[in-house]
Protein backbone atom coordinates (compact mmCIF):
# COMPACT_ATOMS: atom_id res chain seq x y z
CA UNK A 1 0.00 0.00 0.00
CA UNK A 2 1.07 3.59 -0.40
CA UNK A 3 1.00 6.58 1.93
CA UNK A 4 -2.29 7.56 0.23
CA UNK A 5 -3.96 5.00 2.50
CA UNK A 6 -7.13 5.88 4.43
CA UNK A 7 -7.71 4.81 8.03
CA UNK A 8 -10.89 4.95 10.09
CA UNK A 9 -10.36 5.48 13.84
CA UNK A 10 -13.68 5.04 15.68
CA UNK A 11 -13.90 6.82 19.03
CA UNK A 12 -16.27 5.50 21.69
CA UNK A 13 -17.07 7.13 25.01
CA UNK A 14 -14.39 6.01 27.47
CA UNK A 15 -11.62 5.49 24.88
CA UNK A 16 -7.97 5.45 26.01
CA UNK A 17 -6.65 8.90 25.13
CA UNK A 18 -2.94 7.98 24.83
CA UNK A 19 -3.76 5.24 22.35
CA UNK A 20 -6.19 7.26 20.24
CA UNK A 21 -4.03 10.36 19.96
CA UNK A 22 -0.86 8.36 19.29
CA UNK A 23 -2.52 6.43 16.45
CA UNK A 24 -4.02 9.57 14.91
CA UNK A 25 -0.90 11.70 15.31
CA UNK A 26 1.67 9.22 14.03
CA UNK A 27 -0.42 8.14 11.04
CA UNK A 28 -0.94 11.77 10.05
CA UNK A 29 2.82 12.40 10.40
CA UNK A 30 3.20 9.60 7.84
CA UNK A 31 0.77 11.48 5.55
CA UNK A 32 -1.82 8.77 5.90
CA UNK A 33 -5.38 10.06 5.77
CA UNK A 34 -7.05 9.47 9.12
CA UNK A 35 -10.79 9.88 9.62
CA UNK A 36 -11.85 9.96 13.27
CA UNK A 37 -15.47 9.05 13.89
CA UNK A 38 -17.48 9.23 17.10
CA UNK A 39 -19.85 6.32 17.59
CA UNK A 40 -22.74 8.61 18.56
CA UNK A 41 -21.57 12.21 18.11
CA UNK A 42 -18.46 14.13 17.13
CA UNK A 43 -17.62 15.08 20.73
CA UNK A 44 -16.27 12.04 22.57
CA UNK A 45 -14.81 11.91 26.06
CA UNK A 46 -12.05 9.46 26.95
CA UNK A 47 -11.69 7.44 30.12
CA UNK A 48 -9.49 10.12 31.72
CA UNK A 49 -11.89 12.98 31.04
CA UNK A 50 -10.22 14.36 27.90
CA UNK A 51 -12.75 15.29 25.21
CA UNK A 52 -11.85 15.10 21.53
CA UNK A 53 -13.86 16.33 18.59
CA UNK A 54 -13.93 13.66 15.91
CA UNK A 55 -13.91 14.53 12.22
CA UNK A 56 -17.35 12.98 11.79
CA UNK A 57 -19.73 10.38 13.18
CA UNK A 58 -19.47 6.66 12.47
CA UNK A 59 -22.68 6.68 10.42
CA UNK A 60 -21.40 9.52 8.24
CA UNK A 61 -17.95 7.96 7.85
CA UNK A 62 -19.37 4.61 6.78
CA UNK A 63 -21.87 6.24 4.42
CA UNK A 64 -19.13 8.32 2.77
CA UNK A 65 -16.46 5.61 2.66
CA UNK A 66 -15.47 6.18 -0.94
CA UNK A 67 -12.73 5.35 -1.51
CA UNK A 68 -12.87 2.53 1.00
CA UNK A 69 -10.78 2.53 4.16
CA UNK A 70 -7.55 0.55 4.01
CA UNK A 71 -7.65 -0.02 7.76
CA UNK A 72 -9.90 0.35 10.76
CA UNK A 73 -7.80 1.06 13.87
CA UNK A 74 -9.40 0.77 17.31
CA UNK A 75 -8.06 2.47 20.43
CA UNK A 76 -8.84 0.63 23.66
CA UNK A 77 -9.79 1.90 27.09
CA UNK A 78 -12.83 1.16 29.19
CA UNK A 79 -15.69 1.43 28.74
CA UNK A 80 -14.71 2.47 25.19
CA UNK A 81 -13.67 -1.00 24.05
CA UNK A 82 -16.95 -2.47 25.32
CA UNK A 83 -18.87 0.15 23.31
CA UNK A 84 -16.86 -0.81 20.20
CA UNK A 85 -17.49 -4.51 20.88
CA UNK A 86 -21.27 -4.02 21.08
CA UNK A 87 -21.67 -1.69 18.08
CA UNK A 88 -23.23 -3.72 15.25
CA UNK A 89 -22.29 -1.10 12.64
CA UNK A 90 -18.63 -1.33 13.59
CA UNK A 91 -18.64 -5.13 13.73
CA UNK A 92 -20.10 -5.24 10.21
CA UNK A 93 -17.54 -2.67 8.99
CA UNK A 94 -14.66 -4.71 10.43
CA UNK A 95 -15.93 -7.89 8.76
CA UNK A 96 -16.38 -6.08 5.44
CA UNK A 97 -12.90 -4.52 5.68
CA UNK A 98 -11.23 -7.90 6.09
CA UNK A 99 -13.37 -9.45 3.33
CA UNK A 100 -12.28 -6.64 0.99
CA UNK A 101 -8.57 -7.10 1.77
CA UNK A 102 -8.22 -4.18 4.18
CA UNK A 103 -6.70 -4.39 7.66
CA UNK A 104 -8.15 -4.31 11.16
CA UNK A 105 -6.08 -3.16 14.11
CA UNK A 106 -6.82 -2.89 17.83
CA UNK A 107 -4.90 -2.08 20.98
CA UNK A 108 -5.40 -2.68 24.71
CA UNK A 109 -8.95 -3.93 25.40
CA UNK A 110 -10.17 -3.18 21.85
CA UNK A 111 -9.19 -6.59 20.42
CA UNK A 112 -12.45 -7.75 22.03
CA UNK A 113 -14.21 -5.96 19.17
CA UNK A 114 -12.12 -7.93 16.67
CA UNK A 115 -13.10 -11.11 18.53
CA UNK A 116 -16.78 -10.10 18.39
CA UNK A 117 -16.40 -9.74 14.62
CA UNK A 118 -14.88 -13.23 14.40
CA UNK A 119 -11.58 -11.85 13.17
CA UNK A 120 -9.30 -13.49 15.75
CA UNK A 121 -10.29 -17.11 15.13
CA UNK A 122 -7.24 -19.08 14.06
CA UNK A 123 -4.94 -16.08 14.52
CA UNK A 124 -2.11 -14.99 16.76
CA UNK A 125 -2.98 -11.83 18.73
CA UNK A 126 -2.34 -9.86 21.90
CA UNK A 127 -4.30 -7.48 24.13
CA UNK A 128 -4.28 -5.94 27.57
CA UNK A 129 -4.01 -8.95 29.92
CA UNK A 130 -7.32 -10.67 30.59
CA UNK A 131 -9.36 -9.38 27.66
CA UNK A 132 -8.86 -12.23 25.21
CA UNK A 133 -9.46 -15.86 26.13
CA UNK A 134 -7.94 -18.55 23.91
CA UNK A 135 -10.36 -21.06 25.44
CA UNK A 136 -13.31 -19.10 24.06
CA UNK A 137 -11.94 -17.99 20.66
CA UNK A 138 -11.32 -21.00 18.39
CA UNK A 139 -7.70 -21.28 17.32
CA UNK A 140 -6.56 -18.07 18.99
CA UNK A 141 -2.89 -18.09 19.94
CA UNK A 142 -2.34 -15.46 22.63
CA UNK A 143 0.98 -13.62 22.68
CA UNK A 144 2.61 -11.27 25.17
CA UNK A 145 4.49 -9.43 22.42
CA UNK A 146 3.99 -5.64 22.36
CA UNK A 147 2.58 -5.77 18.82
CA UNK A 148 1.38 -8.82 16.88
CA UNK A 149 0.67 -8.84 13.15
CA UNK A 150 -1.12 -11.86 11.72
CA UNK A 151 -2.08 -11.26 8.13
CA UNK A 152 -4.57 -8.39 7.92
CA UNK A 153 -4.95 -8.13 11.72
CA UNK A 154 -2.64 -6.13 14.01
CA UNK A 155 -3.04 -6.08 17.81
CA UNK A 156 -1.17 -4.49 20.70
CA UNK A 157 -1.15 -4.51 24.52
CA UNK A 158 -1.85 -1.06 25.93
CA UNK A 159 -0.90 2.60 26.37
CA UNK A 160 2.78 1.74 26.85
CA UNK A 161 2.89 0.04 23.44
CA UNK A 162 0.87 2.70 21.59
CA UNK A 163 3.86 4.17 19.77
CA UNK A 164 5.11 0.74 18.65
CA UNK A 165 1.56 -0.08 17.53
CA UNK A 166 1.15 3.13 15.52
CA UNK A 167 4.55 2.61 13.88
CA UNK A 168 3.54 -0.94 12.92
CA UNK A 169 0.37 0.46 11.35
CA UNK A 170 2.47 2.93 9.34
CA UNK A 171 4.72 0.13 8.15
CA UNK A 172 1.72 -1.96 7.12
CA UNK A 173 0.12 0.90 5.21
CA UNK A 174 3.08 2.84 3.80
CA UNK A 175 6.15 0.64 4.11
CA UNK A 176 9.28 0.47 6.23
CA UNK A 177 10.90 3.60 4.74
CA UNK A 178 7.97 5.79 5.82
CA UNK A 179 7.94 4.13 9.25
CA UNK A 180 11.67 4.85 9.65
CA UNK A 181 11.21 8.48 8.51
CA UNK A 182 8.50 9.04 11.11
CA UNK A 183 10.27 7.12 13.87
CA UNK A 184 13.61 8.92 13.50
CA UNK A 185 11.89 12.29 14.02
CA UNK A 186 10.35 11.05 17.28
CA UNK A 187 13.78 10.80 18.94
CA UNK A 188 12.99 7.46 20.53
CA UNK A 189 15.83 5.99 22.57
CA UNK A 190 17.75 3.28 20.72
Amino acid sequence: MTSAARVLVPLAEGFEEVEAVTIIDLLRRAEIEVVTAGLQSRRVTGNHGITLEADTTLDAALAAAAPAFDMIALPGGLPGARHLQSDARLIAALQAAIAQGACAAAICAAPIALAAAGLLEGRRATSFPGFLDAAVIPGLELSEAPVVRDGQVITSRGPGTAMDFALALIEQLAGSEVRERVEVRLQRPG
